[in-house]
């Protein structure tokens, strides 16, 4: 079993700078992010500036640079490889279409698994006669193997997440990534759910391109994320949208037109459009803080040991727990009931509507996806939480 070797000291300290854990047992992170009272008090600081005129906007913009720095820092790459985008669909659709495609290549999918929004973007793709190979999961499981055969010569791309919304399990991107590398073909990881919360090194990590949301994992705010593009690919990926933002005009002001033989920035900078969100750049620089002072390692080892004892908690009610078949692909998410008996905040299963309910009652926030009982972990929660959804259901009885 993950042995979370956090003092139990710290974990306090960690969750007393959440206010939302005093009405609640918080088990959502799959969902939202919760704010901690740091990421609060910056966004309310870039307001203040605001509303005194105090700053200006190359000051702000220093946020946007620290929270791109601290964001590499987190996933050990250079900050040159990270753009600042507005979500993970924002990051996915800037590859699909800044990707050289020619027409009858071919990328390789396993939508059963997948959000929609790293679905649709590559069916999208279609108009352009690019061939959408869909590949089906097995028990919610995404199948590296089925992935890898239905590659040819004419597959340029394939996209997995890092850890399914639902069941949760976490996909063996090493895997996969090691054989699209020696095929040459770009691989592009959705990590929303596991970006802050699981560890990762994308410096040794076989992937050329990491796109995710602050709005989870990252503890930041709506309408932001970040996406890493391996510096080999850079100048191979030509954006299908372009401000001034993207171009590099050296010292020249934001204002600056140049020459009409513009030069785009070499850096992953060239996907940034326009001006920046830039409250979630305050939120995103004080969250990375407080994440990188702890340390994905060690929130990882935290969380799956929490993970394990909860899936062994639910397994004792008789209940179909989706429980992964090796270590790698546990998670911080853990589901029960039925894959797809039911979908969105729904289940057809009478029992799993009853627990929904009751557990809310409790107020333990959690959710419904797939027909299933979903709970997400992260650094904050401790085993008090655990025991409180186990004793809440246990009072069913």
């Amino acid at each position: 079993m993950p042995v979370s070797k956090m003092p139990v000291s710290k974990i306090e300290a960690i969750r007393a700078l959440f206010p939302a854990l005093t009405s609640q047992t918080y088990m959502s992170i799959c969902d939202k992010m919760i704010l901690a009272d740091p990421v609060r008090q910056a966004v309310d600081s870039f307001l203040d500036k605001l509303a005194m005129a105090s700053a200006n906007r190359t000051d702000h913009e220093d946020f946007v640079e620290s929270s791109r720095i601290k964001f590499a820092q987190m996933m050990s790459v250079k900050p040159d490889e990270v753009a600042v985008t507005r979500n993970v669909s924002d990051g996915v659709n800037a590859i699909a279409w800044a990707f050289p495609f020619k027409a009858g290549d071919n990328i390789v999918i396993c939508t059963d698994a997948e959000h929609p929004n790293n679905i649709y973007p590559w069916l999208r793709l279609r108009e352009r006669d690019i061939d959408v190979r869909i590949v089906p999961a097995i028990n919610g499981r995404i199948d590296i193997d089925a992935m890898t055969a239905a590659m040819d010569s004419r597959t340029r791309l394939a996209t997995v997440a890092s850890v399914s919304f639902a069941p949760g399990y976490r996909t063996d991107t090493t895997k996969l990534g090691e054989y699209c590398q020696k095929k040459n073909i770009f691989l592009l990881i959705d990590g929303v759910q596991s970006a802050g919360i699981l560890h990762h090194d994308l410096a040794q990590e076989p992937i050329d391109a990491f796109a995710t949301s602050t709005s989870k994992g990252l503890l930041g705010l709506y309408g932001s994320g970040f996406m890493y593009i391996n510096e080999n690919w850079l100048d191979r990926l030509n954006p299908a949208y372009l401000s001034r933002t993207g171009v590099d005009l050296g010292s020249d002001a934001a204002s600056a037109m140049g020459e009409h033989h513009y030069q785009l920035y070499a850096s992953a900078k060239r996907f940034e459009v326009g001006s920046y969100n830039l409250a979630a750049s305050y939120a995103a620089d004080a969250s990375l803080s407080l994440l990188n002072a702890i340390g994905t390692q060690a929130i990882e080892a935290h969380v799956l040991h929490l993970a394990r004892a909860l899936r062994e908690g639910l397994a004792e009610y008789g209940l179909l727990i989706s429980k992964p078949q090796q270590t790698l692909e546990e998670s911080h998410i853990i589901t029960c009931g039925e894959l797809d008996a039911g979908g969105h905040g729904f289940s057809h299963d009478t029992r799993i509507n009853e627990m929904h309910k009751t557990l809310l009652d409790a107020n333990i926030t959690h959710t419904l996806r797939r027909g299933q009982l979903r709970f997400g972990l992260h650094v904050y929660n401790n085993m008090a939480d655990v025991e409180h959804v186990l004793s809440t259901l246990n009072n069913m009885k």
